[in-house]
């Protein structure tokens, strides 16, 4: 299964769940993961809600819709391992992928880290089907 040509070419909709330590739930739109390796990906956040969760409780959950057919996409679980504060590298990220954040947007943003727990197609518990 290769995440990082999946993504390169998947066009649609991701959206993150992360929980408070109480369990409360929130989601967020987000832009396709950045694919370090085979087993981990990253997301440029900004100090907001799902940012905040991740404080206190490191696992999450991403969804992502593909386009190309009806309940094409794939599921994502997911441990907080560790984030980047530097904002010259979360830059850096934003510049090689404008996508993630608007110009215009000045607040600090960080990029968090995960561990791919488990991944499966967006409808069922199938591993789904990824380009090689």
């Amino acid at each position: 299964m290769n995440l990082d040509n999946y993504f390169a070419m998947a066009k649609g909709i991701g959206v993150l769940a992360t929980a408070d330590e109480e369990g409360k739930v929130d989601l967020a739109l987000y832009s396709k993961p950045l694919v370090i390796d085979k087993d981990t990906v990253a997301f440029v956040m900004r100090e907001k809600h799902s940012h905040q969760n991740l404080k206190s409780n490191l696992s999450a959950a991403y969804m992502f819709i593909d386009n190309i057919a009806k309940n094409a996409g794939i599921r994502l679980f997911l441990t907080k391992t560790r984030e980047e504060t530097n904002q010259t590298v979360v830059a850096q990220m934003i510049k090689e992928q404008p996508q993630i954040a608007p110009p215009e947007d000045t607040g600090n943003k960080y990029l968090v880290f995960f561990n791919v727990d488990k991944t499966i197609a967006l409808a069922g518990d199938t591993e789904p089907i990824l380009g090689s």
